[in-house]
């Protein structure tokens, strides 16, 4: 087993009662858990603040999950690279031939588990239209979509409805963004997410 900051013997259970505590105090709670399964996507939206990140690991730690999230490989080079793999960090390299979805795919393919957060949104600003890579890179390793929707007005974090992407990408992204609808995140100024984005 590959150890992170979520495994760790002695240093995930402190990380892990620390942010508990946080969450407690800072008024938020998380609604739901994982499935029991051994691969899975987790797309967590809206992405409105810098606070997400923080937030994300109180969330993980919570479930006690153990996650990979994707970073450009020159994050992964000496001498701080060990930090970010200890994070959870999946190096991926544009400089490769295939691309973000073929590599994260052949990671997923290489793992016995393998649970992959991404922010559909790619930004915390407001975009129209989501990065798809995180539907393709379900679909093309036939796992299935987590949803962590991140309710600012209740300070909530919902967990665990599943979606399996079909292969029609158009009708899937409305289910999934219909998990999502109406919802705002931690900066109320940013829009909703809609059906219609």
């Amino acid at each position: 087993m590959k150890l992170t900051i979520f495994n760790t013997p002695i240093f995930s259970p402190i990380f892990r009662s620390t942010s508990n505590a946080i969450m407690r105090l800072a008024g938020w709670r998380v609604e739901g858990e994982l499935p029991d399964l051994p691969k899975f996507l987790i797309i967590g939206a809206p992405h409105t603040s810098n606070w997400d990140f923080v937030l994300f690991l109180g969330v993980i730690f919570h479930l006690k999950a153990d996650v990979r999230f994707m970073g450009k490989a020159e994050l992964f080079r000496s001498p701080f690279g060990w930090f970010f793999y200890w994070c959870g960090g999946v190096p991926v390299d544009r400089k490769k031939s295939t691309g973000l979805v073929e590599q994260m795919v052949e990671a997923c393919n290489k793992s016995d588990k393998f649970i992959l957060t991404i922010a559909p949104e790619g930004t915390r600003h407001y975009v129209r239209e989501w990065k798809m890579g995180f539907y393709h890179i379900a679909k093309s390793a036939g796992i299935p979509l987590v949803m962590a929707v991140v309710d600012g007005k209740h300070k909530a974090v919902r967990v665990g409805q599943m979606f399996q992407p079909t292969g029609d990408m158009n009708e899937d992204i409305k289910t999934i963004k219909g998990f999502f609808s109406g919802v705002v995140g931690i900066n109320p100024k940013k829009k909703y997410i809609t059906l219609e984005q």
